[in-house]
């Protein structure tokens, strides 16, 4: 074949790149002619009537090859034949399958008698394999993009590891022979993790491999003639495979590999026992380390036991709190690169540049490290799985992620260009004019002005995400005060006492401070005191630059010195914990949130001070002030406890508590900030209680089965149980302290025992399960407990049996119930457990209450019970105070009209008995006719300022009573029902 035929079309090309690909196809003449001559000479097929074949679609995919690769050139020019091979087996069009590739390695590895033959026969299958990459990357077939060339290279690299490691553990046994099993007699391998890009399975056109050898358990090999210590055995074994694929020879290289990233990098040793490894990152691990295990994974040898490794370490790299100290680490990573980029002229390179690769990477590796241990969605090694997961976390906003993955996958894309010119690991723009022409037209330009143009936009896009992630707080604050207002430097020189005392006072004045004597005296003491000067470096940096910040976000709020005394608990009680210190420091407006809330209420300060993970909700304002409904809640809830193992019932328990509180404060913020009505904060604190109680329920119910089995006649799947709520619980009228009326029923007759491993008869099942319940609501863990519970309204109060069976309860309620009992029904509901058994209670209870009765005796219970109760509760002495709830008049006195109504008129009116709370009882006896409109919004009116007083005392702190004047209106209309009804 002559160089000067039209084959390809040259002319197609700009003219500067005609003499790139001319002469790379005058080499290739060269190499077909004489492979045809040798072809001659052994009788062998020539690859020559194979390239003069080609189709005109070939031709043109082969012209863009030749002017833009030198290594396919090369390769090409090395093994002519390779072009056909690869075009009738499809590999130019798309990725052979793992098996394919796998068995195809294989059988090349077969006739490899040596290390020397094994080499050869690994560097030529990657040379064939990476000429496919490439023609694919450079072509694009329809569909192809850059994150398949990543997947082909990384899944290349996988499949050459574990060959190479194979053929290695087979040639070496009759030396070395095997490791000796596992305790749990498994057979050990060598586990390679792969790191990095491997890991992420994201490699680029020519990267190193990032890897770190371990092993399960020491030992010494078995049947060889030299035994090996298993340490010695897998280091031999680990320098062999290194050497297997990092070693330059005659056909070059498979990948480079890097070994630096495992413990003590080039000072420690190659391979460590999964013993070491997780003394090792316990408490030595640094926090780059942790950056890099983010994209650990098993990627040759013993994948299962390599996933049982990470599994082991994930604690250190994913924190169970919210961890932002972690960006200060990637910040100053960032500003280390960004001094040796500087201090080497690397402007130009686009992944440690400005706006290049690794800025997406530290967005995405962020939210990993900070969130990853809440959020287990972002436990994953791949940076697109990762990005894509962002928005719906709420993380990130959809656009903006629409904005990096392809700008990412661009910058990547000339990555790859850049390593196809010469196989070379290289992120650097040419300057030569040649190479930029050839980068160019590989990327769809015209010329590299035109290129340039799109990357410095792109490079903008992804240098302003990567700043609103990782840029200083700090800037965000000086950019939002006023010229009146003390900037950060001075609030930091007040706060380290450096400034004089009566200028120190001047600015606290200026800043709105009524007592600013009173506020520096607290400043200083807490900066002088034992707790901070004895902090560890790290924390007093973090409590040092938050707390101008702090000062700050003080300032702004109306009333600084009730927001500074509220908060500093708060802060004293997270000294020791001070990644909720760098929490509050890297989100600015999480203190402006905090600010307003403790201010506002102490119980919401005193609840982030006892339980300061409550912090992290005030990283999202959208849910802060906007509480879930009951569907939502579920939902969250199931979500939550779905990322955890089923069988760790503590981790279950304590993210049930730390729900419930974020969620109460949730109610709490949206109370305080006006957003929710009364009714609303009472129904959504309600719903709160009712998922957990189903949560709880479903926790024991498994419990309590998995030791002894079902109760006979029993479902498995669905508690054959009831929780009846009682009281405010009942009444939907739950308030910020409320404990919990309960009841527990079962509908079983009490006879048989249950089919596990350890059968009891089935009362004590049923008494057991009631018990697990009330210990899972009431255990006190340093994250508190999840509720109070009283459960004197069962039958026979404290001296009858703990769970009772609804046959039981209803000939209690029908034979021995006292009227109060009665009373109390009126607000009791179904609110966990069995649909069918719920419906029965219904029918029951609709029954008693629905009874006719005798209302002179009715009427004389109901006030006997009521005076009885005043003389306990109510106030000693008549004065200006009011105790809304058992004063006369007060908040009981309409629950006991309402009860009584429901008692009296059921049997008339069974719209009664529809529903449990004294507002809708209320409208019913208005709409019923039993009582007249205006009289029952009176009443209602007042049951609503009543307990609308009583949610704020909770959350001020202060008692839930008023001036009696204040309140006259309401309780003059209450006791005059009182004496109509009840005491004429």
């Amino acid at each position: 074949m002559q160089p000067n035929e039209a084959f390809p079309p040259f002319d197609t090309l700009s003219q500067a790149l005609q003499p790139v690909a001319g002469q790379a196809w005058q080499r290739l003449c060269e190499a077909l002619n004489q492979a045809d001559d040798m072809a001659d000479m052994t009788g062998q097929p020539s690859p020559l009537a194979d390239w003069s074949g080609l189709s005109t679609e070939r031709r043109a995919a082969l012209l863009r090859v030749l002017a833009i690769s030198s290594f396919a050139v090369d390769t090409l020019i090395r093994h002519p034949d390779w072009l056909a091979t690869l075009d009738s087996g499809g590999e130019l069009d798309a990725t052979p399958g793992r098996d394919d590739q796998t068995q195809l390695l294989a059988d090349a590895l077969d006739s490899a008698d040596d290390e020397d033959a094994m080499h050869r026969a690994l560097r030529r299958f990657r040379q064939a394999r990476m000429l496919g990459i490439v023609w694919r990357d450079l072509n694009r077939p329809p569909g192809y993009t850059m994150w398949d060339t990543a997947r082909a290279v990384s899944q290349l690299a996988e499949i050459c590891l574990e060959a190479a490691l194979g053929w290695l553990e087979q040639f070496y046994t009759p030396r070395w022979g095997l490791p000796a099993p596992t305790r749990d007699g498994d057979p050990q391998r060598l586990v390679v993790l792969g790191m990095g890009k491997l890991g992420a399975g994201e490699l680029n056109l020519s990267s190193d491999i990032d890897l770190i050898f371990a092993f399960a358990e020491k030992g010494e090999t078995q049947g060889g003639r030299k035994p090996l210590e298993h340490q010695e055995y897998f280091t031999k074994l680990g320098q062999k495979l290194i050497a297997a694929l990092d070693a330059m020879t005659a056909d070059g290289f498979v990948f480079r590999v890097d070994m630096r990233l495992r413990p003590l990098g080039d000072g420690g040793p190659l391979v460590g026992s999964f013993a070491m490894l997780s003394s090792y990152y316990q408490d030595q691990g640094r926090e780059w380390e942790r950056y890099a295990m983010l994209k650990a994974r098993p990627v040759a040898g013993d994948v299962s036991a390599g996933a049982e490794l990470l599994a082991s370490l994930r604690p250190f790299v994913y924190r169970r709190y919210l961890d932002f100290g972690a960006i200060e680490s990637l910040r100053e990573l960032k500003a280390m690169i960004n001094r040796e980029v500087k201090r080497k002229g690397m402007q130009h390179n686009i992944k440690l540049g400005p706006g290049g690769i690794r800025e997406v990477e530290f967005v995405v590796q962020a939210f990993q490290l900070i969130r990853g241990g809440r959020d287990t969605e972002l436990q994953v090694a791949s940076l697109q799985t990762a990005l894509n997961r962002l928005p719906a976390l709420g993380l990130l906003p959809q656009e903006v992620v629409d904005d990096l993955l392809p700008d990412y996958a661009f910058l990547r894309d000339i990555e790859h260009v850049l390593q196809a010119l010469e196989d070379r690991q290289t992120q650097t723009l040419p300057s030569d004019d040649p190479d930029r022409e050839r980068v160019a037209f590989a990327m769809g330009h015209e010329d590299w002005p035109s290129l340039m143009h799109q990357l410095d936009e792109v490079r903008e896009r992804v240098r302003r995400h990567f700043d609103a992630v990782i840029a200083e707080p700090e800037d965000e604050v000086e950019n939002t005060n006023d010229e009146q207002t003390p900037g950060l430097e001075q609030w930091r020189l007040l706060w380290r006492g450096e400034l004089e005392e009566d200028d120190a006072l001047a600015r606290l004045e200026q800043a709105g401070f009524e007592a600013p004597d009173k506020t520096l005296t607290r400043l200083s003491r807490l900066y002088h005191s034992r707790q901070v000067q004895s902090m560890q470096r790290i924390g007093f940096e973090r409590l040092d630059a938050l707390m101008p910040m702090l000062l700050d976000a003080v300032a702004d709020n109306d009333t600084p010195d009730t927001a500074l005394a509220r908060v500093q608990p708060l802060i004293e009680a997270v000294l020791r914990r001070t990644a909720y210190l760098a929490l509050l420091r890297e989100n600015p407006h999480a203190l402006e949130h905090l600010m307003r809330l403790c201010a506002s209420s102490p119980w919401i300060a005193e609840q982030l001070a006892r339980y300061p993970i409550l912090l992290d909700e005030l990283l999202t304002p959208d849910t802060l002030y906007t509480p879930a409904d009951k569907a939502r809640l579920a939902d969250e809830l199931r979500q939550t406890l779905n990322r955890l193992p089923e069988d760790d019932e503590e981790a279950q328990l304590e993210a049930l508590r730390v729900f419930k509180h974020a969620q109460m404060l949730h109610v709490a913020a949206s109370d305080i900030a006006g957003t929710r009505h009364l009714m609303k904060v009472s129904d959504y604190l309600t719903y709160i209680a009712e998922v957990i109680l189903d949560a709880v329920l479903a926790m024991a119910w498994k419990h309590i089965t998995a030791k002894h089995g079902v109760p006979s006649g029993c479902n498995a799947r669905e508690p054959a149980f009831l929780i009846v709520g009682y009281g405010k619980l009942g009444g939907i009228e739950l308030g910020y302290g409320s404990d919990l009326d309960l009841v527990f029923l079962h509908d079983s007759d009490g006879q048989g025992a249950t089919d596990g491993p350890r059968p009891i008869d089935t009362p004590v099942f049923f008494t057991r399960l009631g018990q697990r319940i009330i210990h899972l609501l009431t255990a006190v863990t340093p994250t508190g407990s999840l509720y109070e519970v009283d459960m004197r309204l069962r039958p026979s109060g404290n001296s009858g049996l703990l769970v009772t069976s609804l046959s039981a309860f209803a000939d209690y309620q029908r034979q021995h119930a006292w009227t109060w009992e009665h009373q109390a029904l009126v607000r009791a509901r179904v609110v966990a457990g069995s649909e069918t058994l719920a419906d029965k209670f219904e029918q029951l209870r609709g029954e008693i209450l629905g009874a006719e009765r005798d209302t002179a005796a009715l009427r004389d219970d109901v006030v006997k019970m009521r005076h009885k109760m005043r003389d306990h509760l109510a106030s000693r002495q008549a004065g200006d105070r009011f105790n809304l709830k058992h004063d006369a008049g007060g908040m009981v006195d309409i629950e006991f009209l309402c009860q009584y109504a429901v008692l009296a008129l059921a049997n008339q009116t069974p719209a009664l008995l529809t529903y449990p709370d004294n507002i809708r009882i209320l409208e019913t006896l208005a709409d019923s006719g039993h009582l007249p409109q205006e009289e029952a919004e009176r009443l209602r009116e007042a049951y609503l300022a009543y307990r609308s007083r009583t949610h704020r005392a909770a959350l001020t702190g202060d008692k839930a009573e008023g001036q009696a004047a204040d309140y006259e209106a309401h309780r003059n209309a209450v006791m005059a029902l009182w004496q109509r009804f009840l005491e004429p």
